[in-house]
């Protein structure tokens, strides 16, 4: 009963995997951008100054609500982000689907750009997403684990619990592959102190969802760690 339940709300979960519910701008979108979105879907750093120094709002949004850091961070132009947070971009600013600058770079698996983010002063702490989670559970969820390290290091919280009723660790197991990455997950978040005892909705612990996932390594690990 318990691998039926949890195998159904993992295809519900995956049917929405943060990466699906995160919306990047189409080629549309960007193709109609113009001023500051423009340069900074671009890259444009000379022509984002010249903006910035006329008096264009740091904070214009597009029609998803995307601002400038949002789009320069889908976009993965690094240089411009510098000069779009020391003209007054809000590093927590969330999009109409919920995400900052920090969950985005986090789905994307984007290491450089959430190093940039996390130095200009960007919190790993923000509740994000449909889901109520964080970008440390989304990274965990997909087993990115250098993000999930950089997270940790900036004082992500190790044990937020999402609207459904997971944490970081808990979805590195009912939503990995039981793999070398999610194990890497699963072994960070232990090291840095994740509760082995948070329980699902239905009362199951992350060793009973090892179990019953089959992820005979990672329920070696919880075992090890002292997970009942």
């Amino acid at each position: 009963m318990l691998l039926c339940a949890l195998l159904g709300l993992a295809a519900l979960a995956a049917s929405a995997t943060p990466a699906l519910a995160q919306t990047a701008p189409s080629a549309a979108e960007a193709a109609a951008y113009t001023g500051l979105l423009a340069a900074a879907h671009s890259g444009d750093l000379g022509q984002l100054r010249r903006l910035l120094a006329g008096g264009a709002d740091v904070q214009v949004r597009d029609a998803m609500g995307r601002t400038a850091l949002h789009i320069a961070t889908f976009a993965r132009q690094r240089a411009v982000l510098p000069a779009l947070v020391q003209a007054g971009a809000r590093l927590a600013q969330l999009d109409n689907e919920r995400y900052d600058a920090v969950t985005i770079a986090a789905v994307a698996g984007d290491e450089d750009s959430l190093r940039l983010l996390l130095s200009l002063g960007a919190s790993a702490a923000l509740t994000t997403s449909r889901y109520d989670g964080t970008a440390l559970i989304a990274a965990a969820h997909l087993g990115h684990v250098g993000v999930v390290r950089q997270l940790i290091a900036a004082g992500a919280p190790l044990d937020h619990v999402n609207n459904l009723h997971w944490t970081a660790l808990i979805e590195s197991i009912v939503l990995g592959d039981g793999g070398p990455r999610h194990q890497a997950v699963l072994r960070d978040l232990l090291v840095a102190g994740a509760s082995t005892q948070l329980s699902d909705r239905e009362g199951n612990t992350p060793l009973a969802l090892a179990r019953a996932r089959g992820h005979t390594a990672m329920e070696a690990m919880l075992r090890q760690a002292g997970a009942r």
